[in-house]
C-alpha cells in the first residue's frame, strides 16, 4: 500500500494574499521563496480530527460559521514567539495551554481571522 510521506501544503483563501503573505513571512517568520516552497526542519507533525461543532479552531470575526481547518506550526519557544507576535501588533491569546507528554501551546489570529495554532513540542527524556 502506498502510504503519505509528509504535509505537502496548507492553503489559504486571502483578501489580500500579498499583504498576507508579507504578514507570515514578517510576522511568523516563515522563510519561503517562490510557490510558497518552506524548507522546514524536521519534526514532528500530529493530525488531529475534532467534531464538527468545536470551538477549539476558534470563530470568524467576520460572522462566517466557525473556523473549518486550523494550521499549527511548531515552536522552539513558545513564550519568545508570543511575545514578538504581540510586539507586531498580532492578536494573540491571553491564555496559554500545557499537555503533559505533548508540550505547550498558543494561538494568534493572522490579519484575515485565520487562528493559528503554535506548538512548543515537549522535550524527549
Amino acid at each position: 500500500m502506498e502510504r503519505v510521506t509528509g504535509i505537502g501544503g496548507y492553503f489559504l483563501r486571502a483578501n489580500d494574499p500579498e499583504a498576507l503573505t508579507v504578514w507570515y513571512r514578517d510576522v511568523l517568520g516563515l522563510d519561503f521563496g517562490d510557490h510558497g516552497l518552506w524548507q522546514q526542519p524536521a519534526g514532528p507533525t500530529v493530525i488531529g480530527l475534532f467534531e464538527a461543532d468545536t470551538d477549539y479552531f476558534g470563530t470568524r470575526p467576520d460572522g462566517q460559521d466557525r473556523q473549518q481547518t486550523m494550521l499549527n506550526f511548531r515552536v522552539a519557544d513558545l513564550e519568545a514567539m508570543l511575545g514578538q507576535l504581540r510586539d507586531a501588533g498580532a492578536e494573540v491569546a491571553a491564555e496559554t495551554q500545557q499537555m503533559d507528554g505533548i508540550g505547550r501551546f498558543g494561538w494568534v489570529t493572522d490579519p484575515e481571522g485565520n487562528r493559528i495554532e503554535l506548538w512548543e513540542p515537549e522535550e524527549e527524556s
